[in-house]
């Protein structure tokens, strides 16, 4: 009579191991566990172009330092003079992402989902920051590559990916 309890237990703890968020187990594959270090702002060059696609703005942190750091698993995008920031996509909560020495982290910013959309802000930058404590970088729309402006409407982000592809992937693009 004894094993049912302890089989329900096992069974319990197994389905809160396949029901965790994605990235709560967010330790690399050949990576302990062991806690590290946030990343100094000074050792992380932030970069973000304008894709091929006008409503896509690809955003990169590199860890120029000679260890493993962490940043925040999602990235804050801000637009402008505007309130708010762009929401991740998968929706989840702050939390470390590992970044090797030398390594790159990348993600896709979806700033509008219809370019003629009516209710359409404009704005002449994005600040993009790998940690929400921080300021961050800030890039003007011609640093972009998007002309003038940029055009913001319910503006969503991936978390930190390996590659562009993979961020890219997270967006839902090809």
């Amino acid at each position: 009579m004894r094993i049912r309890p302890v089989l329900a237990l096992a069974t319990a703890a197994a389905a809160l191991v396949v029901a965790a968020p994605q990235g709560s187990a967010a330790t690399p594959p050949g990576t302990t566990a062991a806690k590290v270090a946030a990343c100094p702002e000074k050792t992380l060059t932030l970069a973000a172009r304008q894709s091929a696609d006008p409503t896509v703005v690809r955003i990169s942190v590199t860890n120029h330092s000679k260890r493993t750091c962490t940043v925040d698993r999602i990235p804050t995008v801000t637009f402008g003079d505007l309130d708010g920031a762009a929401l991740p996509v998968p929706v989840g909560d702050s939390g470390p992402y590992r970044i090797g020495a030398g390594g790159t982290a990348h993600a896709a910013v979806r700033t509008i989902g219809d370019l003629s959309d009516p209710e359409a802000r404009r704005v002449d930058s994005i600040t993009v920051s790998a940690d929400p404590a921080r300021f961050g970088r800030t890039f003007t729309a011609r640093q972009l590559g998007a002309g003038d402006e940029v055009l913001v409407w319910e503006p969503v982000t991936t978390w930190w990916k390996p590659s562009a592809a993979a961020a890219d992937k997270a967006l839902g693009l090809k």
